[in-house]
């Protein structure tokens, strides 16, 4: 929720630049807005997270300056918020977001005991 809810933040203060109506300041804007309302809601989460966290490391080691104010201009919280959003595309959607519903939860069979060597 906090990745998704920061990266919906950085899109929002990205689109609202009022003096810059360029297509490579509006596509960024975008790309965070949509993605960080696919990792609240829970939907494709490991491919929102992928974008989160590009979209952040980018606008971060970026030669160019922001147009728009940027929540990531200090490396600590670009640090934290993309290894959070690592951790959500490592360990996938909650168990009741809709990726669970329509992809299924993944099951760990653990085999018995009995089909291990003995020693």
């Amino acid at each position: 929720m906090a990745v998704g809810v920061t990266a919906i933040v950085q899109g929002v203060v990205c689109l609202n630049d009022g003096g810059n109506q360029a297509l490579w300041v509006w596509i960024p804007g975008l790309l965070m807005l949509a993605s960080g309302v696919a990792l609240v809601v829970g939907f494709l989460t490991p491919i929102a997270g992928v974008v989160v966290a590009l979209g952040i490391l980018s606008s971060t080691f970026s030669w160019y300056r922001a147009p728009a104010a940027n929540l990531f201009e200090t490396k600590l919280p670009t640090i934290l918020t993309v290894t959070m959003a690592a951790a959500i595309v490592l360990l996938g959607p909650g168990a009741l977001s809709p990726d669970a519903r329509l992809f299924g939860r993944r099951e760990i069979i653990i085999p018995s005991s009995a089909h291990l060597p003995k020693l």
